[in-house]
């Protein structure tokens, strides 16, 4: 198993298993002719055009070498359908940057046989000491206001959680889309108030933010492909292991 890492760091650079990689200077091809990897897990962060090429160079390696690509994607591939939740096999319309680059990606894969790849529908993650829970509690001890969409109706997953679906999905040699999100759902704003007050902080500052005058659905649900009971989450488990290990 191994890994790449962009920001310089010495604990992976001495580790031997991890390579210092940015896909905006390098072409990834040289990695993997000396890896030869079977499975590639993409979760990269940065410049879009980059990014885009960089997943079309993965596939020409999977076509090739029979290979397998795991892509992480976004629940933003639907921001453009609004009224109701979307599922795997649904169209994909995007009015943002980055979901449309997310499609972009999502088409090339899709062309490729489904042996070769999952893509993996994202909603907001969260989980202790994740990223949006560390924002999210540097801004409550500063008592900054917190954005929040109090009409975007969501899912929402954990790093934890995810972490376990994926572990299955490889072993069982699972193929094609799948969402990994929470199976009920909850507005925006009333995730953020319950985990803010699950850390103790019952007065919230918020800026809220709309983008219509009724509900939105930002939300990824499976259908087609249904993991095990044991392996989803539901909103309340997901405030409760976002403060608590």
């Amino acid at each position: 198993m191994y890994g790449t890492y962009r920001t310089p760091d010495e604990d992976l650079h001495n580790n031997h298993k991890f390579f210092e990689w940015d896909f905006e200077l390098d072409s990834i091809h040289l990695l993997l002719s000396e890896l030869q990897p079977d499975l590639i897990i993409s979760c990269l962060k940065g410049n879009f055009a980059g990014q885009v090429y960089t997943h079309f160079e993965i596939c020409e390696y999977l076509e090739k070498y029979n290979k397998k690509l795991m892509y992480i994607s976004s629940a933003n591939v639907f921001d453009a359908f609004t009224n109701y939740p979307s599922y795997e096999y649904d169209k994909t319309l995007s009015e943002s940057s980055y979901g449309r680059y997310k499609i972009k990606i999502e088409n090339r894969l899709m062309r490729l046989p489904n042996h070769l790849y999952n893509i993996i529908r994202l909603p907001m993650v969260y989980g202790y000491n994740s990223p949006k829970i560390k924002e999210l509690k540097l801004l409550l001890e500063l008592d900054e206001a917190v954005e929040v969409f109090p009409n975007v109706v969501i899912n929402a997953t954990t790093h934890q959680k995810f972490t376990q679906q994926i572990h299955y999905i490889i072993n069982q040699d699972l193929e094609g889309i799948y969402h990994l999100g929470s199976r009920d759902l909850i507005h925006h704003k009333d995730l953020i108030k319950d985990i803010g007050k699950a850390l103790g902080y019952d007065h919230i500052l918020f800026k809220n933010v709309y983008s219509s005058n009724r509900d939105r659905y930002i939300a990824v649900l499976p259908k087609t492909h249904v993991l095990p009971e044991h392996l989803y989450i539901s909103i309340e488990d997901i405030i409760y292991n976002s403060v608590k290990l």
